[in-house]
């Protein structure tokens, strides 16, 4: 087992930031999308388009897809769980909060992971800086939905419940995807394996849900860039760079990813939706990020281990 954690190089921390940058965008272009185009809509056009490069992608770089039924039908549990359940869900919880608060709520996806660990993954078990960390976390999910949520459920709660479900199914469908290391898929493969099955599934049911008519009048100059901004920055390139991240610094690394999004997406939100920030909304904000440092532990062994620093090999 490796002691020491992959050093993080000055082109991993730029690739980590753009990153950030394009999947908090995707906060950003759901707000825009939402307010003219059918969720099912959205959803099943970011990952069909997304599909449709990743397959030219795959096949330029010489690969190919699997044919085995067992792996595909693993493809189509991601799909859902991945894809599906929680773009639909996020997205219509932006018709009702901030893409800046979604994209927050959405960041406790790591505080569900290790809860979720605990019992389903061997050798992962809670400890104490990951319990406090998750205590912690959940407590800024309370300030950040307020007391109303718990006096009574409005659409603003139930949006804000959404999103925390969008967390637990990112959660879970985590844990389930380390098969694929297991069974020889790339991740590269794995990426565009699940976005083939999710297009599959949510295609019929978009149709279907808008009686065949996907778009409720012409698509608008912004509609139209937020969709390229959604399939090609916030799914394909954000893919991209998150394996060349993952394969250069690993997932512990490429996990810090969790931290920068929610503040790309709270700029974007602020400078170009003009959305407002609230003390609840900081507050809330601030344990989670707390929380989420207290799961992830490093901040914890620099504060006992302040040498390590100097230490470390240039």
């Amino acid at each position: 087992m490796r002691q020491q954690q992959q050093h993080m190089t000055s082109a991993d921390w730029l690739s980590l930031i753009v990153l950030s940058m394009f999947w908090g965008g995707s906060y950003f272009f759901f707000k825009i999308l939402v307010a003219e185009v059918p969720v099912f809509t959205i959803v099943a056009v970011r990952v069909v388009g997304a599909a449709l490069i990743l397959v030219a992608i795959v096949y330029l770089r010489g690969g190919s897809l699997p044919s085995s039924p067992a792996i595909w039908g693993a493809f189509a549990v991601v799909g859902i769980f991945n894809n599906i359940v929680p773009f639909c869900l996020i997205i219509w919880s932006e018709s009702q909060i901030s893409s800046g608060l979604a994209a927050i709520l959405n960041a406790t996806t790591p505080v569900f992971s290790v809860l979720l660990s605990h019992f389903l993954v061997e050798h992962q078990r809670l400890n104490a800086h990951r319990i406090a960390g998750v205590l912690i976390g959940l407590a800024g999910v309370c300030v950040l939905m307020g007391p109303s949520a718990l006096l009574g459920l409005n659409l603003k709660s139930i949006a804000q419940l959404a999103c925390i479900v969008a967390a637990l199914s990112y959660a879970w469908v985590a844990i389930y995807a380390r098969r694929f290391k297991a069974l020889g898929v790339s991740p590269l493969v794995t990426a565009t394996g699940q976005v083939i099955m999710s297009g599959a599934i949510i295609t019929p049911v978009a149709l279907l849900a808008s009686r065949f008519q996907p778009f409720h009048q012409a698509p608008s100059a912004a509609v139209l860039a937020s969709f390229a901004g959604l399939i090609l920055l916030s799914t394909v390139f954000a893919y991209i760079l998150y394996f060349k991240v993952l394969s250069s610094a690993g997932a512990t690394n490429a996990l810090l990813v969790t931290f920068l999004t929610p503040v790309s997406a709270l700029l974007l939100g602020a400078l170009v939706l003009g959305e407002r920030l609230v003390t609840s909304d900081i507050v809330g904000t601030v344990l989670i990020f707390i929380g989420l440092a207290a799961i992830d532990g490093r901040a914890l062994n620099l504060l006992r281990r302040p040498s390590v620093l100097t230490q470390r090999p240039r």
